[in-house]
């Protein structure tokens, strides 16, 4: 039914008469019109300097709607009131709104500051305002771009969410609406799994709409929530829908970011800096770290790894014991005055610290959880016990079950009466409702009696294991966090598991809460340079975190682990202007230098940083990890100074381009484009007489040169290496691969062999000028002898290299 209501809004016809130019209301900024009719409706988006008019004709843009008892209410009139810069709408039955507005040199604001019996209104509607602005349209940041000129809408505090009440949890349909043609389908399932949600702007058959709204929670509500068909979503005291304020703007292409930056200082939203710039436009804001966890008797070991990365953070994965209180974990003998300890020695090497949080996620170790439950912790919904119980009694008899019977996401199946937690196995099928199979005292609590009619509540939870937060306690624990932040120094943090603050019932607006209270806590010098990113968007919170870095290593190889969906995330963060991250990638002890570049390479492409996932151990087993951090640095440094070009990052952006960067003095580099070819010789079983041997293609595009190999035993024993070049030079390589071991030629007069880990096991001799190739097409004859086993390969790659290429920065 809401999708109905939305779709009617975006298309229903207008049968009204034309306005009468007397009562229309006209409001301008310094490039930017707006035209609202006597019926409270908008008429015109106007680019002053054109004259154009970019709204979607023959559709519906309320300035505001309402709604009481699921019923839409929509403007029947609109009266403007220059002295008090006020519009007075009138909607049926006799409700009347009044909107402040303030008209400023890039934007206008529109407050709505009082209405008829605000406490019976549902909520209120800014939209959807129909644009026929299509090439650009940032969902997050609500703005959209056309060719010369771009409209926006920003919420102006946390209440007013951007987006429209698709959903009564408040949760935006989490979807990449430019995956559909179908842009009305706002439906989850089956989509591609992303972490965005379609918000303030989305995409239409005629073009975009822009659209936020506040709701009234001043009653306790059921809803639909986080896979429960019931869960109970508390009264929260934030005003209701009185104070909803949002901003409308209008502005050449070229100032769209400036514009938004512009609005965040006009209107007291998170502006946060990093190098003395703003952090959406700072030259630094996609930077690359190092993820490694360290401690107070190691943290110089961890500085000297990142400097020799040529990084600036460090971050460690896993700093706490618990979470919720936040107490460090032994690493951390003195606790956060230890962690201030190595933020103070991370400083001198200028090098800032980060440490990465569930958010609003409590461990069961917590003081939140044990001995003693907060009442704060975030409740499904709750019922009665029927009978008083003993503190031995292993069936608890409940009046309904309603909240209790939900398993799709119930993975602690904890329940609270009083001061105890109480694990249980089952629910009874039929009354008298039970819950069966108990387990007393959970967590470290009391099992105590209980007396008929005490409450019992059934905790929400997630499937870390862990409980989560109603809307007080997310504050609590927000304020920690800030806490930690303004007590230590650090100044890096992913509000991992921000999803969590779904708990509050509040859905997007329960993120936004959580994060703002973070922001609001920190203290002035944490606010001048601090690096944020999340699990999840919102469209408020897009002026307080710095980016996002998505993408795990986890599920793959380094090239492999979530590589589409990495490069799909770029689009993201670009119409929605925000700066390039790649996400993680994972060292391992084999980790080649090849794979390091490739991976640079997109970084560069892109403007994309990324984190680099290592330890002591993975550092200690990789043979060539110092010349691994090296390219780290190397390349970084070049890419935030932007010492590529357009064109070189185009070339970058294709996956199977690869690219070598050489220093050659302090500022000035040597990039070549590497044109590689890979193959796999497999063991055949043939015919007697039939040969064994592969033959493979390839060209080299540049001028004469050797022909650079790499060649890995995949599997088992590769030996009696032969090649063979167009047909008549011949290469014989007498060695004995084992199985994970590789030889590698780099166009000089020896092979190196190395183990999986890149220890350096042997040198060959080799005549480069048998490996000279010419400019063209070419053919390679591969052949081998295996050792025992079926599975056995050889994976061998040809690499040839490009014209120098001179990088510097200007």
């Amino acid at each position: 039914m809401k999708y109905l209501i939305f779709i009617y809004l975006l298309f229903s016809l207008l049968f009204i008469n034309c306005s009468n130019p007397g009562n229309e209301i006209l409001l301008n900024t310094d490039s930017f019109q707006i035209s609202i009719d006597q019926n409270g409706n908008i008429q015109k988006f106007v680019d002053k300097k054109t004259g154009f008019d970019y709204t979607a004709k023959d559709s519906v843009a309320h300035l505001m709607s309402l709604r009481i008892q699921n019923k839409l209410y929509f403007p029947q009139s609109a009266k403007f009131d220059p002295k008090k810069q006020t519009i007075l709408l009138t909607f049926a039955n006799n409700i009347e709104a009044k909107i402040k507005v303030e008209t400023k040199t890039t934007h206008l604001t529109f407050e709505l500051v009082s209405i008829s019996n605000p406490e019976n209104i549902e909520l209120i509607i800014w939209g959807p305002y129909p644009t026929t602005i299509n090439k650009i349209i940032g969902e997050t940041v609500g703005v959209v771009q056309g060719e010369t000129f771009t409209i926006g809408i920003q919420a102006l505090n946390p209440k007013t969410l951007g987006g429209y009440p698709w959903k009564e949890n408040d949760c935006m349909p989490q979807i990449d609406i430019f995956d559909q043609d179908n842009y009305s389908d706002l439906n989850e399932q089956g989509k591609r799994y992303v972490l965005y949600r379609v918000e303030a702007a989305m995409p239409a058959d005629f073009g975009s709409t822009l659209q936020a709204y506040c709701r009234n929670r001043n009653q306790e509500r059921i809803i639909r929530n986080w896979d429960h068909e019931k869960y109970t979503a508390p009264a929260f005291a934030d005003g209701g829908v009185i104070g909803s304020k949002i901003a409308l703007f209008g502005c050449p292409v070229q100032k769209t970011l400036e514009t938004v930056g512009e609005i965040e200082i006009a209107e007291n939203l998170p502006h946060p800096m990093i190098d003395g710039k703003w952090g959406k436009i700072a030259p630094t804001t996609s930077a690359a770290y190092i993820i490694m966890g360290f401690g107070e008797n190691d943290i110089e070991k961890a500085i000297e790894v990142t400097k020799k990365a040529g990084l600036r953070y460090l971050y460690h994965p896993d700093p706490f014991e618990n979470w919720g209180h936040f107490k460090l974990n032994k690493q951390f003998p003195n606790g956060w005055d230890g962690l201030k300890k190595c933020v103070e020695i991370a400083q001198n090497h200028n090098i800032m610290i980060g440490v990465h949080t569930l958010s609003n996620f409590i461990t069961t170790n917590d003081p939140y959880v044990t001995p003693v439950p907060d009442k704060r912790l975030a409740k499904v919904g709750s019922s009665i016990i029927t009978a008083e119980i003993t503190p031995n009694q292993t069936e608890i008899p409940v009046a309904s079950p309603d909240f209790f019977n939900q398993f799709n996401n119930n993975h602690l199946k904890t329940v609270v009466i009083d001061n105890e937690l109480i694990r249980y196995g089952s629910v009874s099928e039929k009354a008298p409702w039970t819950l069966r199979n108990c387990q007393r005292g959970g967590y470290g609590t009391v099992a105590a009696s209980h007396q008929t009619g005490t409450e019992i509540s059934k905790l929400a939870d997630h499937a870390y294991k862990v409980f989560l937060t109603n809307p007080e306690l997310s504050i609590e624990v927000a304020k920690r966090i800030a806490d930690l932040f303004n007590q230590t120094g650090v100044r890096q943090i992913s509000f991992d598991g921000l999803e969590g603050n779904r708990s509050t019932g509040m859905g997007n607006y329960g993120e936004i809460l959580f994060t703002q209270t973070w922001f609001d806590n920190l203290n002035d010098e944490i606010k001048s340079h601090y690096i944020a990113d999340a699990s999840r968007t919102t469209h408020y919170f897009w002026h307080t975190y710095t980016r996002m870095n998505w993408g795990e290593p986890w599920y793959a190889g380094f090239r492999e682990s979530q590589t589409e969906y990495r490069l799909k995330n770029q689009a993201y963060f670009k119409r929605n202007l925000m700066p390039g991250m790649l996400g993680w990638f994972q060292m391992t002890s084999e980790t080649s230098l090849e794979d390091i570049e490739w991976m640079l390479a997109r970084s560069a492409a892109f403007n994309a940083g990324y984190a680099f996932v290592l330890s002591y151990k993975t550092l200690e087993g990789n043979a060539q990890s110092d010349e691994i951090l090296k390219l780290l640095g190397k390349w970084e440094k070049a890419r935030l100074s932007d010492a590529f070009n357009d064109e070189q990052k185009k070339r970058m952006e294709a996956l199977n381009n690869e690219f070598h960067l050489e220093t050659i003095e302090v500022n000035q580099w040597i990039l070549n484009q590497i044109y590689s070819y890979k193959f796999k010789h497999e063991k055949k079983n043939r015919q007697p007489g039939e040969p064994l041997s592969s033959t493979f293609s390839f060209k080299n595009p540049a001028e004469n040169q050797p022909l650079q190999f790499i060649l890995t035993a995949i599997g088992g024993s590769v030996q009696d290496i032969k090649m063979e070049i167009d047909n008549f030079k011949e290469i014989l390589i007498p060695v004995r691969l084992n199985a994970g071991e590789t030889i590698k030629y780099t166009g000089q007069k020896k092979a190196i062999i190395y183990d999986k880990n890149w220890k350096k096991l042997q040198e060959i001799k080799m005549d480069s000028s048998l490996m000279s190739v010419a400019k063209g097409d070419h053919s390679l004859l591969f052949d081998c002898n295996f050792g025992e086993g079926n599975e056995a390969n050889a994976k061998l790659e040809l690499r040839l290299v490009g014209a120098d290429e001179k990088v510097s920065i200007q």
